[in-house]
């Protein structure tokens, strides 16, 4: 009886342990999730998500010694630990080379135009499906992660948002919110002819839609299709 008592009090401490390791996790990193959201259009819960899951909240060898928290492959300098993995002079640079690795890929690139800033489950599937881990239940640890400390509070949710059905399933397809396929948030290095050529539209129908005298956008800036 005594042992159980110690392995539960044990094991309660631990996942409070881990809990709290989380917590402070988000506070301390949210900021640059959020800001690489708004500027890119990646939610911010699944930068957040992959980044805590790849590195332990910020506890593995690899974000102690190599600051990589994304579980990046590459060289390093370090003379504290042996790895295969990626080094950095800061947290920061690890959470900007996560987001150039969706950028360089073609198949993490198309995920920008196809998902809006606050679809975090297609986002994880679509990242699962371009091969980011081997993993098979990956996405759906990540998907528990967002869920479990409500990361997608983080998102850019339109007000009064409502989850589509299905939307809380972490295994097979879900369907997108509608809104993802009628609007598109501007991002760095966006043109107005650049979105018009990408989505199949006109200029003209572009600037007529959203009642634009001239082609000059701003990021963040939200247009109907």
């Amino acid at each position: 009886m005594k042992k159980l008592f110690i392995l539960l009090f044990t094991c309660s401490f631990l996942s409070a342990a881990a809990q709290n390791s989380a917590r402070i996790y988000i506070e301390k990193y949210k900021d640059i999730a959020i800001e690489q959201m708004n500027e890119y259009g990646l939610p911010a819960s699944v930068i957040l998500g992959v980044s805590m899951h790849e590195s332990g909240n910020g506890t593995s060898k690899i974000a102690r010694y190599l600051n990589n928290h994304f579980g990046m492959k590459g060289k390093n300098s370090s003379t504290e630990i042996r790895s295969s993995y990626r080094g950095y002079e800061s947290v920061k640079e690890s959470y900007d080379d996560f987001i150039g690795a969706m950028n360089r890929s073609k198949k993490f690139r198309e995920l920008f135009t196809q998902f809006s800033d606050y679809d975090y489950r297609n986002w994880v599937l679509g990242i699962q499906r371009g091969g980011y881990a081997a993993s098979k239940t990956w996405g759906s640890q990540v998907l528990a992660t967002i869920r479990k400390y409500k990361l997608y509070e983080y998102d850019n949710r339109p007000e009064n948002y409502t989850e589509p059905a299905g939307y809380d399933n972490p295994i097979g397809p879900a369907k997108a919110p509608a809104a993802s396929s009628s609007i598109y948030k501007v991002k760095k290095g966006d043109t107005l002819l650049a979105i018009a050529k990408r989505f199949g539209i006109s200029l003209k129908y572009l600037m007529s839609k959203n009642s634009l005298s001239n082609s000059h956008l701003a990021i963040g800036q939200i247009l109907k299709l």
